[in-house]
């Protein structure tokens, strides 16, 4: 599974979330993630990211499975992860 997170450096939310991000890389060695700047990398549009800040794209084989806005404390992220992980 790959979690795509994209965020800005003026987002408070975002910076709140690398914490959280940086616990499940350490507890899920098997979840890649991959971070884009809202602001700076292109590859954000293919994505269809709206205003809201930050988004977290669940993929699988390079398919969507699940999206997160806004910012999202690591139970609930956790709690994604074990929900689409069952399915």
């Amino acid at each position: 599974m790959k979690i795509i997170k994209i965020g800005a450096l003026w987002c408070p939310g975002c910076l709140i979330l690398n914490n959280n991000l940086k616990k499940i890389k350490e507890n899920y060695e098997d979840i890649e993630i991959i971070e884009y700047d809202y602001d700076f990398d292109l590859e954000v549009k293919k994505f269809k990211v709206g205003n809201i800040l930050p988004v977290l794209i669940f993929m699988n084989d390079d398919n969507e499975i699940s999206r997160l806005i806004g910012e999202k404390s690591y139970k609930e992220i956790i709690n994604e992860i074990e929900r689409i992980s069952n399915v």
